[in-house]
């Protein structure tokens, strides 16, 4: 099953994405929707007003989760191209609502950075309130699986040891375009201008998405809509020789094999 938010001419709605259309569920967004009580069997069995597929503007997946968590070094590939060894615990870091684009939209490029960098992910979103989970449990927790670009300012990203700044420039994430809850992830790639610059699978994840849910929930309480940017493979621009960055006009399409397809037009930022 596809769960989605789409904009409306009343203003966003929570759907489920059919073969022949999309079914609103009776809630603003995607992340209220979670928020409640049964909502996987809700959402199976709503038939509420009804879209074309043709012409559905996708949000943001979830317009305003409490917490977007993300994962870095996290691909074996990865962490060897940069020269580091593989860890022994996530490296985790947060990014902001206003991050967030939805599948489609317009990539903002961060003002003042000349070098922005394409990061493919696999994103997990939770479906459950979860602390202090046993492995079992966080599984559980997982409401399923979503396409995430995290587009970094690599400038900004490194002038601390602390990533947070080059990650969570207004409107430079790309999320969707919707959520899978009975997916199985396979290949994930990346293509700049029509160039596949990235393809892993996401077997080689260091950390899966259910160990990523019982480690975070020892520090904090997931809950519904929150999502968790898994990491990203070996390819990012940066690493390149010489590297290579996303410019205006760019064309960025990032795929999950088994769970969807974004693709986003950079443009130049306020």
């Amino acid at each position: 099953m596809k769960l989605a938010t789409i904009r409306t001419h009343d203003g966003t709605a929570a759907v489920r994405v059919d073969d022949d259309g999309a079914v609103e569920l009776g809630a603003a967004d995607l992340g209220a929707w979670l928020a409640r009580p049964g909502w996987k069997a809700a959402a199976e069995q709503a038939d509420g007003p009804r879209h074309s597929l043709d012409g559905l503007d996708y949000a943001p997946l979830i317009p305003s989760p409490e917490k977007v968590i993300c994962v870095g070094l996290n691909y074996r590939t990865h962490i060897l191209e940069m020269g580091r060894e593989l860890p022994a615990y996530p490296a985790l870091f947060a990014k902001f609502a206003r991050a967030l684009v939805g599948a489609f939209d317009p990539v903002e490029l961060p003002s003042g950075s000349e070098q922005v960098d394409w990061e493919a992910e696999l994103g997990v979103v939770i479906g459950a309130e979860v602390r202090h989970a046993a492995p079992e449990q966080a599984a559980a927790a997982i409401a399923g699986y979503t396409v995430i670009n995290d587009v970094t300012a690599r400038d900004f990203q490194y002038r601390s040891v602390q990533w947070l700044q080059g990650k969570t420039f207004e409107r430079s994430t790309p999320v969707g375009p919707w959520l899978v809850t009975d997916a199985e992830p396979g290949e994930i790639s990346c293509e700049v201008d029509g160039d596949l610059v990235q393809k892993a699978d996401t077997g080689d994840l260091v950390f899966g998405p259910a160990e990523l849910v019982a480690y975070i929930s020892q520090i904090i309480t997931l809950g519904p809509g929150d999502i968790i940017a898994t990491g990203t493979p070996g390819g990012v621009g940066h690493a390149r020789k010489p590297p290579r960055y996303l410019r205006q006009g760019s064309e960025l399409v990032t795929r999950v094999d088994g769970v969807g397809e974004i693709c986003n037009t950079m443009v130049r930022g306020s």
